[in-house]
């Protein structure tokens, strides 16, 4: 084996080891950190947001319109 493949072979075997690491260490019997738990979202925080149509339309037709353009014709000569 020439040493380039050694180096990474050793290299794959130090990030999987790495990697797996805290499952490796909980199958083993090591120190046991606590789960993170997620917390939770309140509710409240959330909103139902109305749906007026028309606004949502004059919104995406302004903001297209406000979008930067090229000259086709001028893109083929190119």
């Amino acid at each position: 084996m020439s040493p380039i493949a050694v180096v990474l072979l050793a290299a794959a075997i130090v990030i999987v080891a790495a990697t797996e690491w805290p499952r490796l260490s909980a199958k083993l019997g090591g120190r046991k950190r606590p789960m993170r738990t997620r917390r939770r979202r309140s509710k409240a925080n959330l909103r139902v947001v109305s749906s007026d149509h028309e606004e949502f339309a004059r919104s995406v037709e302004r903001d297209l319109a406000s979008l930067p353009t090229i000259d086709e014709q001028g893109a083929k000569r190119r």
